[in-house]
């Protein structure tokens, strides 16, 4: 399982692959669950595998000490000569994206904290916005402190917004939010609700997101499906 707070300042890296066919989600699993239950790399610490739901796909939510240790493992010749070919294989997109934890927000019943693994029941919904090059401060302050209102959403868990710091597979700037909700129900209550039903709060906070996105977000939800933790 893993914890996500603003004061830990780990190197939060989300690897998304999209692809084509049931069986190659079952695939990009299966080959992330092995990555996961034998990684021994020096500075990981953890990582969450997401399975796709509305779109195909999975999701590697992954902590790391730094960066440095994160690019001793993208140099390294398990990755370059066997990883990234195998997923090249069964995936249509692979974005490899470097963060750092912006801003978080939960329910009452969280209490502030927020956590990830198979061990809950979270309907996850995960968003990646490409901004404007001086565009992200107000995209993070817009999707984070512009949408506290959520923690009064039924049905809303928790809220977290994420810094892009680098990617491979994506250009430019970006923001990602990282949502969990108590069902798919009551996510797309809130995500359908009529503009003329919508609070000023949340048409404000959207209005401030599209005045610096540079493009349409990527938007997909998840089930977490396996989870392991350096020295387990």
């Amino acid at each position: 399982m893993a914890f996500i707070s603003l004061e830990d300042k780990h190197l939060t890296v989300l690897n998304l692959f999209t692809t084509d066919a049931p069986e190659h989600q079952d695939r990009l699993v299966e080959e992330m669950t092995k990555i996961v239950d034998a990684a021994t790399y020096e500075g990981w610490m953890n990582s969450t595998v997401h399975a796709g739901v509305d779109s195909l796909g999975t999701c590697n939510f992954i902590q790391w000490r730094s960066g440095e240790d994160l690019e001793r493992r993208y140099e390294g010749e398990e990755f370059k000569h066997r990883t990234l070919p195998v997923f090249g294989e069964i995936t249509t997109s692979i974005k490899l994206l470097q963060n750092e934890v912006a801003y978080t927000v939960t329910s009452d019943a969280l209490g502030g904290k927020v956590e990830i693994g198979p061990h809950r029941d979270d309907y996850t919904v995960l968003g990646v916005f490409s901004v404007t090059d001086d565009g992200q401060d107000e995209a993070i302050d817009a999707l984070g402190k512009g949408q506290e209102f959520l923690a009064e959403i039924p049905g809303f868990r928790s809220h977290v917004v994420l810094k892009g710091l680098r990617a491979r597979g994506l250009d430019g700037k970006f923001v990602v939010s990282y949502a969990q909700w108590d069902s798919k129900e009551a996510y797309e209550a809130y995500r359908d609700q009529a503009s003329e039903q919508q609070s000023a709060a949340r048409e404000k906070a959207q209005s401030r997101v599209s005045a610096v996105s540079a493009g349409e977000p990527y938007i997909n939800t998840y089930t977490v499906v396996h989870s392991r933790s350096a020295g387990e």
